[in-house]
């Protein structure tokens, strides 16, 4: 179970650096309407949100729905880090209160 825990984690922290590469691509300007989709951070960033999903679908088949609902949101609190470390995005108060909501929400369900 514990292998199904991390893989699971994994893939969460997978689908958080897909949405780093669909962000990235974003900013950019491309020549044509072809190459804006069918560029290497959009493939590679949908690329990693399958891979995560498939990730996910064996995971949750071997894990208890407790663990699942508690690995979910982890990936709100891993694109806000990796936006900070890649974008150079300010953490700001509400993000930090929207956080501690988060983990506060994931302990109430895990202690009850």
């Amino acid at each position: 179970m514990i292998l199904f825990v991390l893989l699971a984690l994994f893939g969460q922290l997978l689908a958080s650096v897909s949405q780093i590469l669909l962000k990235k691509s974003s900013g950019k300007e491309y020549n044509g309407f072809i190459r804006q989709y069918l560029n290497i951070l959009v493939v590679g960033g949908y690329g990693l949100l399958v891979i995560s999903m498939f990730i996910a679908i064996v995971c949750y088949g071997h894990m208890p729905y407790m663990y699942v609902v508690i690995i979910e949101p982890i990936g709100y609190i891993l694109v806000m880090f990796l936006g900070r470390l890649f974008f150079n995005e300010k953490i700001t108060r509400n993000k930090i209160i929207g956080m501690i909501l988060i983990i506060t929400g994931i302990l109430i369900f895990y202690l009850l």
